[in-house]
């Protein structure tokens, strides 16, 4: 193996990865006797030409588990067996090393297997072959010559990973089956793949999912959506695995609905930042898939059972992927596999096993090429990022044409500047930092000529003030940096499968500018994250900070639950602490969350108090997924405040369940009512009058208000092209309200097809689209010109009290950070001193009644959205023919030569959990349907 210089490796050897391929053979597998592993493994015995040879002191999955793995399988395999098995393997085998790279939220462990002959896996021979592997992705400080070397002696590093879904189980199993055949096999073809690769296995992702048979982890979170954000625990190891063994091949089985198999070439889009080498092997890898599939091949019609298809359904765009991420993060051929659930388990396993072995031994008979070319990744990254260019946007699936080009502009470099929000700037540089992004603190001003500022303007002669962070394009990170960074991610085919845009500036609502100018600040490698005490306060004085981003948020809500007192310049929004409650935890606290303590004088201003948080789990909301799951996680888990369940018959029958609450958070879900009686809605009315707080989110949480008069606005009837897929769009915000305490007189707003409310004339419009030609919107929207005028979030004050109405998801996936500072001050929302606002009338306003009379709009799309499908106009006949076999729900209409089918999804289902959608689109194919554009 290569030496070269490289600095020294500091994650925590206990964190760890995924995935290993392996090889089933059909039938059972007889056993060698008398062979030990140890003599089997030396350099000089040569491979056995019997596929079937194995060592006998490695046991077999039916000697530990009771079963055999893939044929003859009749049930899946439990938590307790995989960790059972796992150890088994370990102890017996000295090609296996075992550890656990997370626990769940439940506290189960999440253990991982590496797999490689018995020289590479010896600790020192690890570190080697992943200090190798991480040298090939910085150029700068590794020759030509020296990764030449690599590649000739070192193995490259795949994972196969499974079961992010729970309910998703197969892929575990099969990754069990590959475990054996790696730790047992003679074969020749089990030294190759030894030889070339270490194999990092990761049976499960999700393991309390796994047990309740659920998609969701045990806050509801969906974690092959949070892949860049990183929120659970679960995820968040297994990123800091991949940075200490970055892979060059990942494989994600999943499952899907019906009996087919799915195995890229990828539908489009593909996010125009992954390299064509990843590009190039997940097409080559697919080839070799389908020569080792067996069953029925490839899938010849719809009703084809035990096949494959490629080219359908699973995209490459959300950095939030399982296939993404490694993609573009770590330069590896990312895949997803996915395998119909409707088949036995037995089939299912079988060939999740059999695309697991096959892509194996691709990757080590091509192991040499893949790391060569991986070297050239990240050269062509660096050269790419010294000229500014971005990767042009391309198609995969050959009946496609790219549609939308990415723009012809050149960007060299990110500033994240430090005058508002400043420790969500530094939460995003901390994120940065862990996927290996160099980011620079400006330590003097700098002038950029001419720079782009994010919200489609732009800006000459811009001062960059000392404290500012720079990101820089030309270092080996920057497709991962523009594909996160990006103010849009240029979609280059209208599919969409999950959102459109998922911007970090955007989602933190950061100041920030970027530029292709050739700018080179003075700046300071960022080493460990800013914060905490600035200076030395009085000690009868205090230490001020200010309330403005989420991270101040949570240090705010944990400096209350340890009981230390804090006051809030409802001007300013500045926090104030005593200075003798500044303790060395405290100062440590304030330092993680990026938020500075500037020395002050005597505290003052308004008290804050914990809110007493009821959270509403009655009619119509689930409590294993959406934004209930996510209230319990950032309210309670994060923020550490205590959420009692309230539910409609406690809002009915006036419990101290729901009365001793101070505020009530109603999450999104599929009631217009939550279940309310008429006297259970007056009891509503009457509990916030006494000075409480109801937030509503979205679907539910606004129509549950609307419907027990709490709010004059209506709902907007959406236009029958109406497109915005998960998108951002400006907003203006009126400060007035405590609601928007800190935020910008501007700011950004995530919008995925929410509900659109017509303003409040009972209440505060805290955020409003703009009516003008300031109205701006990224990602991929159509008609969303119907948004202009309208209302994000309105204040609606009711006697004492007042609703806080969300039209979008605060609290979505964890990661809008701008959305979560909202809420945080509507949980802090200041007691009234003043006499009630005239508009806070005992009765019902007029313009309420008039509200919650008013018809309720269809719930169309659940906690996510309708499927929306558009072709031309004339194809509408044939088009809706197709339709019909699947469902009679779809609603037709055309608009400007289109026709817009719009399938409900009450639900709330993602496209890949949909029960048709995948087949559907697929069936339209067939009959050479043109689709001009898919969302699901």
């Amino acid at each position: 193996m290569a030496r070269s210089m490289r600095p020294s490796w500091t994650v925590p050897p206990r964190r760890l990865a995924s995935a290993a391929a392996i090889t089933l053979l059909l039938g059972t597998i007889p056993l060698l006797s008398g062979t030990s592993a140890a003599s089997a493994a030396r350099p000089s015995a040569p491979c056995s030409t019997d596929p079937t040879a194995r060592l006998s002191t490695v046991p077999t999955p039916e000697t530990v588990l009771g079963f055999p793995l893939g044929v003859g399988q009749e049930r899946v395999v439990t938590n307790d067996e995989v960790r059972t098995y796992l150890g088994a393997v370990d102890t017996a085998s000295d090609r296996v090393v075992t550890g656990v790279m997370a626990t769940s939220v439940l506290g189960q462990p999440l253990p991982y297997a590496v797999v490689s002959n018995e020289r590479n896996v010896r600790p020192s021979a690890l570190r080697e072959i992943a200090d190798d592997v991480r040298d090939l992705r910085d150029p700068r400080r590794t020759s030509a010559r020296t990764a030449a070397r690599t590649a000739k002696d070192s193995p490259a590093i795949v994972w196969v990973t499974a079961n992010v879904h729970g309910g998703e189980k197969s892929g575990t199993d099969a990754a069990l089956k590959t475990l054996y055949e790696l730790a047992a096999g003679l074969s020749c073809a089990v030294e190759q793949r030894n030889d070339n690769l270490v194999t990092i296995i990761v049976p499960t992702q999700n393991p309390d999912g796994r047990d309740a048979t659920r998609r969701q982890n045990e806050f509801g979170f969906d974690m092959n959506r949070d892949w860049f954000a990183r929120t659970q625990q679960e995820t968040d190891g297994k990123l800091e695995l991949l940075r200490r063994y970055p892979p060059q091949v990942f494989i994600d089985a999943h499952e899907m609905g019906g009996r087919q198999y799915f195995f890229p070439p990828n539908a489009d889009p593909i996010h125009h930042e992954i390299a064509g080498e990843a590009v190039d092997w997940i097409n080559r890898i697919g080839e070799a898939n389908k020569a080792g599939f067996g069953y029925n091949g490839a899938c010849v019609d719809d009703d084809s059972t035990e096949c494959y298809f490629n080219y359908d359904t699973y995209d490459m765009f959300f950095m939030g992927y399982g296939d993404t991420v490694p993609t573009t993060g770590f330069g590896a051929a990312g895949m997803t596999y996915e395998k119909g659930s409707a088949s036995a388990v037995a089939d299912r396993v079988q060939q999740q096993f059999d695309t697991q072995w096959a892509t194996l031994g691709w990757a080590a008979a091509n192991k040499r090429e893949v790391l060569n070319d991986y070297f050239d990744i990240w050269t062509d990254a660096l050269a790419q990022g010294r000229a500014g260019t971005l990767e042009p946007n391309e198609v995969v699936q050959p009946t496609n044409e790219v549609q939308f080009p990415v723009p012809d502009i050149k960007i060299r470099s990110y500033f994240l500047l430090p005058d508002r929000q400043l420790a969500d700037v530094r939460q995003l540089v901390e994120r940065l930092r862990r996927m290996d992004v160099e980011v620079y603190e400006v330590q003097k001003p700098t002038r950029v000529p001419t720079a782009r500022v994010f919200g489609g303007r732009t800006a000459t002669n811009v001062t960059v003030p000392k404290g500012a962070y720079w990101i820089p394009m030309d270092q080996p990170q920057k497709h991962w940096i523009q594909a996160i960074m990006g103010e849009d991610p240029y979609v280059p085919f209208p599919y969409f499968y999950d959102v459109s845009s998922w911007s970090n500036p955007l989602l933190m609502g950061v100041s920030t500018i970027y530029t292709g100018d050739n700018v080179r600040p003075k700046a300071q490698l960022v080493r460990t994250i800013s914060g905490g005490r600035s200076g030395l306060a009085w000690p009868w004085g205090s230490y001020t900070y200010p309330l403005d981003s989420a991270a101040a948020a949570e240090l705010t809500f944990t400096l209350l639950k340890r009981g230390v007192p804090l006051v809030r310049n409802l001007e300013t929004s500045t926090v104030a602490l005593p200075a003798t409650r500044l303790s060395r935890t405290v100062d440590e606290l304030a330092e993680s969350f990026g938020v500075t303590l500037t020395p002050g004088g005597r505290p003052s201003g308004t008290r804050l108090d914990l809110p007493d948080v009821g959270l509403f789990q009655g009619t119509g909301i689930s409590t294993t997924s959406g934004s209930h799951g996510e209230a319990r996680y950032v309210l309670g888990k994060r923020w550490g405040l205590d959420l009692t369940p309230v539910t409609t018959a406690d809002i009915n029958d006036n419990t101290e369940a729901f009365t001793g609450r101070t505020v009530l958070l109603v999450p999104d879900g599929s009631s217009p009512t939550g279940g309310l009686t008429a006297a259970g809605q007056a009891n509503l009315r009457d509990w916030i009058a006494q000075g409480h707080t109801y937030i509503g989110l979205r679907n539910e949480g606004t129509r549950m208000a609307r419907a027990a008069g709490l709010t004059s606005t209506t709902e907007k009837t959406k236009p029958a092209d109406y497109l915005v897929i998960g998108s951002h769009l400006r907003v203006d915000v009126d400060r007035d309200s405590p609601v928007a305490l800190g935020r910008p007189a501007e700011d950004f707003e995530f919008n995925n097809s929410d509900p659109i409310l017509n303003p409040s004339t009972t209440g505060t419009n805290v955020l409003s689209y703009p009516a003008g030609n300031t109205f701006w919107a990224n990602g991929y929207t159509v008609g969303a010109d119907a948004l202009k005028g309208t209302s994000a979030v309105v204040d609606e004050p009711t006697g004492a009290g007042r609703a806080v109405l969300f039209a979008f998801n605060p609290l979505f996936r964890a990661y809008n950070e701008n959305g979560l500072h909202l809420v945080a001050n509507a949980l802090l929302y200041p007691a009234a001193t003043s006499a009630p606002d005239a508009r806070r009338t005992p009765g019902i306003d007029p313009a309420r009644a008039s509200a919650a009379a008013a018809p309720v709009a269809a719930d169309l799309g659940g906690g996510w959205r309708p499927t929306t499908i558009e072709v031309a106009a004339t194809d509408l006949p044939r088009t809706r023919a197709i339709v019909e076999r699947f469902t009679a729900d779809a609603r037709a209409s055309t608009t400007g030569g289109s026709a817009y089918l719009v399938i409900p999804n009450p639900e709330g289902l993602q496209a890949d959990e949909h029960p048709f959608l995948g087949d559907l689109v697929r069936a339209l194919r067939a009959a050479q349907v043109p689709l001009r554009s898919v969302v699901g």
